[in-house]
């Protein structure tokens, strides 16, 4: 092998090797090349030298495999992040994070790819895999199960990841691979908490069970960000610190290709999700200072909501001003279509308030909405409990969703109660809720056994007319509802006249049903 001079030229048996010919003039290295050859002995024989490489694989090695030890931790921190998330204690999520063991295989994956044991890649993935689902299996069932599956602001923070945490994740990953490399595994406690694995898979459980693919979709990008950007910082320093690899050279070239290509192809997405969470940021000042300036300098902004997922951007604002002005909304959303080039629509209110009260104005709003918050939840509540009290249900039992206005329950069989019945139980709920949806979903019951039909005399000249009766309109009424909360075909039964015309009546109100001739009189049947 070729050795060194003292001043950083190669040599071989003695003779400079950089003579081209005999006499010629030996070639001194620039000052620039000596540093770089100081660097590069430093870090071979005083860094790289100094590390056991064979134990630091052969612990990682261990810690990669399945064993009672790894599924219990995984579950016990799945369990424990699923339920700070829900109750949004970030002390809870950060306890979740110290338990995770997850981090052990996904480093695994880095070392075994850097040295080419595909034996220890296939182990580590495996572990990582099983741990991944259960995980995930987990926190769904729990989220599944439990009566909280409201969207809290420690879920939100992790469903919308962006090219800062594909940053957090390298940096966090290159402290790990260094400690354990160097033997420092006390870190790894800092390192577990910065790149946080388990929660972002307890939102993709929470996302899961709630058939929420936003939430699921976002979660799981943020995990396998993390997954993957940690994964391959360790294999760069491993490589770093002289992990030796089977591999050709023209393999390892193509090795070091693809890790190039996947951090690229992470950045891209992450980078526009970024690039969508500054808009919003500047968006959200820019509507700020548009509202103000377009009233006098003693007016406040009472309340300000913007939704960018719709189109146009909605923006709904009300002021607290000594001056009401006619023409602000329309000024104010020009100058913000204008400002942030996307079509805005605004819903501006104006409340005029004198001068010196506008805090005080402000202060009362506040309050009144306070009330008003209080008494809607109040009245959600005594709707909850008059619904599983008709439906013969448990009032966790009721699904209230406040903000569409919207109530369902699904009914138990009641002794002696017809479909007309329970639809009478709906109505009645209804008639005290008129801005909510009710909806009482009965069991499968019998349908109108008969559906009268009269005969109306038609002007003179002309035969009569065959209509249903009043209770012929109600048994159709009856169906109508009953086709809207059962999904179930219906078919009529009965004289053919009289089938045509219930078709027909309940055609014109979207109801689709079969028919079916025979002698008796007209009713309804479900279909199969």
């Amino acid at each position: 092998m070729p050795e060194l001079n003292d001043d950083g030229s190669v040599r071989d048996g003695g003779t400079n090797i950089a003579d081209a010919t005999a006499g010629a003039v030996k070639t001194r290295p620039s000052p620039f090349a000596r540093v770089l050859f100081s660097l590069r002995r430093y870090w071979m024989q005083d860094v790289v030298g100094t590390v056991n490489q064979a134990e630091v694989i052969e612990k990682r090695r261990a810690e990669c495999a399945i064993s009672e030890r790894y599924l219990f931790m995984t579950a016990m921190s799945g369990g424990i992040a699923v339920l700070g998330l829900l109750l949004s204690s970030p002390a809870v999520v950060i306890g979740a994070m110290l338990l995770s063991p997850l981090m052990d295989p996904i480093m695994g994956l880095g070392f075994a790819l850097a040295i080419g044991d595909f034996h220890w890649l296939r182990q580590s993935a495996r572990s990582l895999a099983m741990g991944t689902l259960m995980a995930v299996g987990l926190t769904s069932a729990l989220v599944y199960f439990s009566p909280i599956q409201t969207i809290t602001p420690e879920i939100a923070s992790r469903t919308q990841p962006n090219l800062f945490d594909l940053f957090v994740a390298l940096f966090s990953a290159l402290a790990g691979a260094y400690a354990m490399i160097r033997g420092r595994d006390g870190t790894i406690v800092g390192v577990a908490i910065a790149t946080a694995l388990m929660p972002p898979l307890a939102v993709v459980g929470f996302g899961l069970a709630t058939l929420n693919w936003t939430v699921f979709s976002g979660a799981l990008l943020l995990y396998v960000t993390n997954l993957i950007t940690i994964a391959l910082t360790a294999w760069a320093m491993a490589r770093l610190y002289g992990f030796r690899t089977s591999l050709s050279a023209r393999q390892s070239a193509l090795q070091n290709l693809a890790v190039f290509g996947v951090f690229i192809a992470l950045a891209v997405p992450l980078a526009f999700s970024l690039q969508q969470i500054a808009f919003q940021t500047n968006a959200q000042r820019i509507v700020r200072d548009e509202i103000i300036e377009a009233f006098p300098e003693n007016a406040l902004i009472d309340t300000l909501n913007i939704e960018f997922a719709a189109s146009p951007i909605a923006v709904s604002a009300a002021m607290l001003t000594p001056e009401l002005r006619d023409e602000a909304e329309a000024e104010i959303e020009r100058a913000l279509a204008q400002r942030l080039s996307e079509p805005v629509e605004l819903t501006l209110t104006q409340y005029q308030v004198s001068t010196g009260a506008v805090a005080a104005q402000q202060a009362q709003l506040s309050a009144s909405r306070a009330r008003e918050e209080q008494l809607a939840l109040a009245r959600t509540q005594d709707l909850a409990k008059r619904l599983a009290l008709v439906a013969g249900v448990p009032e966790a039992d009721v699904l209230i969703d406040r903000t569409r206005r919207r109530a369902l329950v699904r009914a138990q069989r009641l002794d002696g109660a017809s479909l007309a019945a329970y639809r009478v139980l709906e109505l009645r709920i209804a008639e005290t809720e008129p801005e909510w949806a009710i909806e009482l979903l009965p069991p499968l019951s019998d349908l109108p056994s008969a559906i009268e039909f009269e005969e109306v005399e038609g002007k003179e000249g002309e035969s009569p007319t065959l209509v249903p009766s009043a209770k012929g309109k109600s048994a159709l009424d009856t169906i109508e509802w009953a086709a809207a909360r059962i999904d179930v075909p219906i078919t009529l039964v009965g004289p053919l006249d009289e089938t045509s015309i219930a078709q027909g009546v309940l055609a014109e109100r979207g109801v689709v049903v079969a028919t079916r001739r025979d002698s008796g009189p007209l009713r309804a049947e479900w279909g199969n």
